[in-house]
Parts: C-alpha cells; structure tokens; sequence
C-alpha cells in the first residue's frame, strides 16, 4: 500500500491535471491506482453511482484510473454559497452549512471523514494518488489542515510540489512554499514538476539546477504549455474556444456569481458550430440564438444579481425576437413564477419573484436530490443522460408538458407552449451526441455536425498520460508510487 500526493504552489498551478496524468499513466502499465481529493471547494460537482456528491475533477481522475467516481474519493467537499461560507458535504452527503470561522473548528471532525476514506481506499488499492489544495504554504489556514501537509502528516506520504510557470515567478514559488513548511514538511517534498512551459527547454536549465541546488531536491520534469488541451475545470471558467468555421450558432450564458457546474457547457464551447460566449458583470447580453441559464448555488441571490444587471429584460427581449431560453437546475427554478426557501439552505430564509416565464413554482428542501439518470428528450425522442443535483422541489401547470421523459418513470422539467423556452434539473445534458444534436437544431442550427464529448475527453487524457512519459523522470515517479 502507498500514497503519494500532488500538492501545487497557488491554486490552478496544474495539481488536477498532474494527478488525471498519473492516473492514466499508471493504468497503462498494469497498476490499480485510485484518485482522492481529502478537501475540495467547488461548484462543479459530480454524482456517484451510490447517489453521492464529490467534486468534478475527481470524476474525470476515476475516468483516467478506469474506475467509477464514489464519495471516499473526495470526502470533503465545500460550496460556496457566499464570499463567508458554504455548504460542507461529507461522504457524498450535505451534512450542514457554516461560514469560514466555524469550518475552521469544524476541520477536527472532518479530518475523522478524511482519514476514514483513505483508508478504505487503501485497503482496496495498492496505490492511492491524493491532489492536494490551493497551497500548503497557506498560513492563516495551517492550523488543523486536512487538505495537503495537515493530511499528508497524518498518514505519513511523499509530496511532489508543482507549480505554473505561465504565471511568472515560479522558481519564487517553489523555494517560497520550500521555506514556508516546517522542517518535517519539506522533507516530505520529494521533487519538483514546472507545468506549462513555453519555449526552448536550454534556457530554463539554468534554472533547474538552481533550483536543485538551492534546495537539494529534484526536478522530476518540465510540462509544457498544451494550447488546445481539454480538462473539465474543477472551479474556474474556461473559455476557451475550439477551431470555429461555417454558420455559428451563437449561445449565451450569463456568469451570476455563485454559477454551478459550468462544465455542463464545455461541449458547447468546445463544438464546431457553437460561438459560446460567458457574459459577466457590466457586459450587455448580445444578440444570440440561444440565452442559457446556468446551475446556481444560490438561486435567490442570483436572481437579484440578474435583475440588477438588466439581463431579465434582455432574456424578454430575446424571447420576443423569437430567441430561444435554455434554464438547467437553478437556471430552471428562475424561469418560475416564486422560488421559496423557508429553512434558509442557500441565505437567508424567505421567497424571491421567478422571471415568471414559465407556470410553476419551486420550493427548497433540505434533502438534496442525487441522481444520474437516463431518458429521451422531448425534442426528436433523442436519447439523453445525465445527473440531477438539487435542493428545489418544482410544481406547477407548466411541468405537464415535460422537457424529458426519464427511464426510471418520472418527467422532468417543462417546454413551453410555443417552444421557445425548454428548461430541465438534468446536468450533461450536451455530452451525448444526439441529445446535444437535437438541442442545437432545436436552437436553430440547421445542419448539425454531432460531435463525441466523452470521445474527446477520453483522448485529452491519453494525450496527459503521453506527457508524462516524454517530460517527467519515470524512474523517479516509479520509485514514489513504490513500483520496482
């Protein structure tokens, strides 16, 4: 049995990426690897097979290791649903919601969560491959740490120590975070990866021996810089857009501040024939095809932020230019006449006027919804799945004419009277080809090129695992998974 983790300088350094590269690599060779995320904050979330929450870019590393996501492999997950506090999920399962300050006494229990689940993993696996947090060298946040040297004390594992050599700065970075740890921490450093380097490598070298001389610790290898790269992102928006020719349909969504699982739209942004643009505060909503709202982690607060934005009117006058409105989860209990929290799950307690586009109203439960699911579309009786995340139990008129029909006997969400406005609870709802075919021609892309999403995913790992056999020491890697 060994653990190694991956623990990154600053956030986005490249720990994700780093740890779906290992995965696949290792799988490649025989070796039964499995992902774990002790601490996760995001809102991009994934649900497991066993009707449990973790976050998304644990799903895409069990992808890479050839296993199906469950709750041990991210344990502790947070969702922001304000700039103070968030809602604390254990096991798959929201347990409570509690600002920064008391998450912080909170951690003694969730490290008993953290600790369990490693070693159950560890007891199934011979190799457990653990991302680390934001950065180590956090001070504020070092008392009581579960999410990178905290843990990796506890069950005593090597570190590698990566860092985003894009930003600027990074051997400052690497000996910044060296000398912030304690002695015993550093010395759980065992060597260095740069990630996303441009350039000619001679150049760098200087560096690199510095750099192990300075710290008397390896470089495992220099990542270089992929353009064309496609990784769900585990929190932050990507927007970067694929090779585009031809007729577009042009898709909007407006970025509200506590947006969720944005990577429902990487199909989108990634498809031939879609312009995808992400709308932010103080932008106008462009003329567009399509207006899609997104998944929230908090819907009421949302809702005011896009009526004081202005976009409600622009959604009204896109509707009456004969402009389509995609809603999906939260995006679907805006489109409502009321959406009601009277046990303050996502603020505080109350109820908040919907854009009333559509005749139902949602209320907030305690009991989450988890679900993956598979049906077919009311739109060309195209096959479709996907996963369900929510809080909100919607009724109203307007569900009698369902947007999809559900394998397990349920309907789900609502297509309006005239067509214009379809809104459902399912997420993923563009990762098959013929569900996001017919959505597209519904929005009004005539001839529709059908593209494979999870194709595509599944060739960008690949393409990570071939980078760590070209730029990072194999034997050294070898030696830290404890393989011969």
């Amino acid at each position: 049995m060994t653990t190694l983790m991956v623990q990154g300088t600053t956030s986005d350094a490249g720990k994700s990426t780093l740890v779906t590269a290992l995965c696949r690599w290792l799988l490649r060779q025989g070796v039964a690897v499995v992902p774990f995320k002790p601490q996760n904050m995001a809102l991009n979330s994934a649900v497991t097979a066993e009707g449990g929450e973790i976050g998304r870019a644990q799903a895409v590393q069990a992808q890479a290791a050839g296993l199906a996501p469950h709750t041990d492999m991210n344990p502790v997950l947070l969702k922001p649903n304000s700039d103070t506090g968030a809602q604390v999920i254990v096991h798959g399962r929201a347990v409570t919601s509690m600002n920064a300050v008391a998450y912080h006494d909170y951690k003694a229990i969730a490290m008993q969560a953290v600790l369990a689940s490693h070693q159950r993993l560890s007891a199934a696996y011979p190799l457990v491959m653990v991302e680390g947090a934001g950065s180590p060298a956090e001070i504020n946040l070092r008392a009581g740490d579960i999410a990178n040297m905290g843990f990796a004390e506890a069950v005593d594992c090597p570190v590698i120590l990566i860092a985003d050599i894009n930003r600027g700065g990074v051997f400052a970075h690497l000996v910044g975070t060296l000398e912030l740890l304690s002695p015993s921490e550093q010395a759980r450093v065992q060597g260095f990866v740069i990630n996303r380097f441009r350039g000619d490598i001679a150049l760098l070298q200087p560096g690199l021996d510095w750099l192990e001389a300075r710290t008397g610790k390896p470089v495992l290898g220099v990542l270089p810089y992929v353009l064309d790269l496609h990784l769900e992102a585990e929190d932050g928006i990507d927007q970067r857009q694929g090779i585009k020719a031809g007729r577009q349909l042009k898709v909007i969504v407006p970025v509200l501040p506590r947006i969720s699982n944005h990577t429902d739209f990487d199909p989108l942004r990634l498809h031939p024939q879609v312009d995808l643009q992400f709308i932010g505060p103080g932008q106008p909503i462009p003329p567009a095809d399509l207006i899609i709202l997104p998944g929230s982690k908090s819907v009421r607060g949302d809702l005011a932020q896009l009526r004081e934005r202005g976009w409600d009117e622009a959604i009204s006058r896109h509707l009456r230019y004969g402009g389509k409105v995609l809603g999906i989860c939260g995006g679907l209990q805006m489109l409502g006449q009321r959406v009601e929290d009277p046990l303050g799950l996502e603020g505080p307690a109350g109820a908040s006027d919907g854009l009333g586009l559509l005749d139902f109203v949602t209320v907030l439960e305690a009991e989450k919804q988890l679900r993956n699911v598979a049906g077919t579309l009311q739109l060309e009786q195209a096959a479709i799945s996907g996963y369900e995340i929510h809080a909100g139990v919607t009724q109203g008129p307007a569900l009698q004419r369902p947007a999809v029909q559900l394998d397990d006997g349920r309907a789900d969400g609502a297509l309006s009277a005239d067509g214009q406005i379809f809104a459902t609870y399912l997420h993923g709802l563009f990762e098959a080809p013929h569900s996001c075919a017919a959505l597209l021609r519904w929005a009004g892309l005539q001839e529709v090129e059908q593209i494979d999403y999870h194709a595509l995913r599944e060739r960008d790992i690949e393409r990570l695992a071939d980078l760590v056999e070209q730029h990072l020491d194999t034997a050294r890697l070898r030696q830290l998974c404890g393989l011969n």
